[in-house]
């Protein structure tokens, strides 16, 4: 096919021009700020309504995010304070659990001495008259030494002062020599477990001359 020579360098008419579209506000010939066309605007307001909706969904999505952040936060506060509340319950067993363990060996241990007090009323009466020797010697130190170990203490002694706390008084006088009520002599002897007077000791008290 031969070219027609009077078209050439001519457009095509059936051929479609290419469209050029210029984004720039400014006018690069005048320098002064460019109105945009309509399709400028229509395509400038689509993309203001995209970049809308895209905040709101990062909004409604940040608002989801801490609402959901301050229910887990919420959720571990009250797991801590359960676990709090259950440490202290736990602590509270444990050392009521103690105090009862050692109310009831003390109970145990004053009840056992206590049975033997006529037994130890025995040896110290012998001790007195001199009749604690030989076999029945070691028995009653044995004896002794096994209740100290638990605390079961002897106490009365003369000469020291009357208190009716720890006193049974079985015979009271009076004497010059004494500036308080006195223990003058110990009849029988008293044993205690630390603040647990078991059996008061039995004495005989003197109270100053008016």
């Amino acid at each position: 096919m031969t070219d027609d020579p009077t078209r050439q360098g001519r457009p095509d008419p059936d051929e479609e021009a290419p469209r050029v579209t210029d984004k720039r506000r400014i006018d690069p010939e005048t320098g002064r700020l460019r109105e945009p066309t309509p399709e400028e605007a229509v395509l400038a307001e689509a993309e203001q309504a995209a970049t809308a909706a895209e905040e709101t969904v990062m909004l409604e999505g940040l608002v989801e995010a801490q609402k959901l952040a301050a229910e887990r936060l919420d959720e571990l506060q009250r797991r801590n304070a359960d676990y709090f509340n259950l440490e202290q319950q736990y602590s509270a067993y444990v050392k009521r659990s103690k105090a009862e363990a050692l109310t009831a060996r003390d109970l145990g241990v004053a009840s056992v001495a206590e049975a033997l007090i006529s037994v130890l009323d025995d040896i110290e009466l012998a001790r007195q008259h001199g009749d604690l020797v030989g076999p029945f010697a070691s028995i009653a130190e044995k004896l002794e030494a096994t209740l100290s170990r638990f605390g079961i203490e002897r106490y009365g002694a003369a000469g020291e002062a009357f208190d009716p706390t720890v006193h049974e008084a079985l015979m009271h006088g009076h004497a010059a020599d004494v500036t308080e009520p006195t223990v003058q002599q110990v009849l029988q002897p008293g044993y205690r477990m630390g603040e647990r007077i078991i059996r008061a000791a039995r004495v005989a008290v003197v109270d100053p001359e008016a």
